[in-house]
């Protein structure tokens, strides 16, 4: 279901972010073993979608393994470029080590890493689209100012439900209601 067209704003998307765990690949807590990425139905073909309409891709994902100490930025890294082979490559990967409570400006909700990810695509807020299974998602989207759909997974709430401006079932629907291809949602 949608609340309203995404393609209201009369800016061509360029780009979209995606989140990692449960909207790309299935959530290992704490992964650091790349033998234990598994692409969720449709992500590599949502993905090839978006590159087939000349879209940059990124990922923007929380990893507050490292700064608890129960993964390496090694590790992550590995297990990215895991990601990387199996559904890419994205033209921009961004990540946060912290905690929760460690209060930094990246980790989403917050818009650090969605800001670095679009200066390092080289494309403005208005010109990208963050695709995500929660509430931090969304919130993060719309705090660095870039559309947002939710595609709903296991730790998806009512209320991140109800908060999003637009919910897809998946992140194929979502890519192509981006695009404009429409689709089942």
């Amino acid at each position: 279901m949608t609340r309203r067209p995404v393609a209201g704003r009369g800016v061509p998307l360029r780009a979209i972010l995606f989140d990692r765990d449960d909207t790309l690949i299935e959530n290992v807590p704490y992964n650091g073993d790349p033998a234990r990425v598994v692409p969720l139905p449709g992500a590599r073909e949502a993905i090839q979608v978006a590159r087939s309409a000349g879209l940059l891709t990124g990922v923007v994902t929380n990893q507050s393994g490292i700064g608890r100490g129960l993964l390496t930025s090694a590790e992550l890294m590995a297990v990215n470029a895991r990601v990387d082979q199996l559904l890419g490559p994205f033209d921009a990967w961004q990540h946060c080590p912290h905690t929760p409570w460690q209060g930094c400006a990246c980790r989403k909700p917050a818009p650090g890493m969605v800001l670095a990810a679009l200066q390092q695509l080289g494309v403005s807020a208005a010109e990208c689209a963050l695709v995500g299974d929660a509430g931090s998602d969304i919130r993060a989207a719309g705090a660095a100012g870039v559309r947002a759909v939710l595609c709903p997974g296991p730790q998806t709430t009512l209320q991140d439900r109800q908060d999003a401006p637009h919910v897809c079932r998946d992140v194929t629907s979502a890519v192509q209601l981006l695009i404009g291809l429409g689709g089942p949602r």
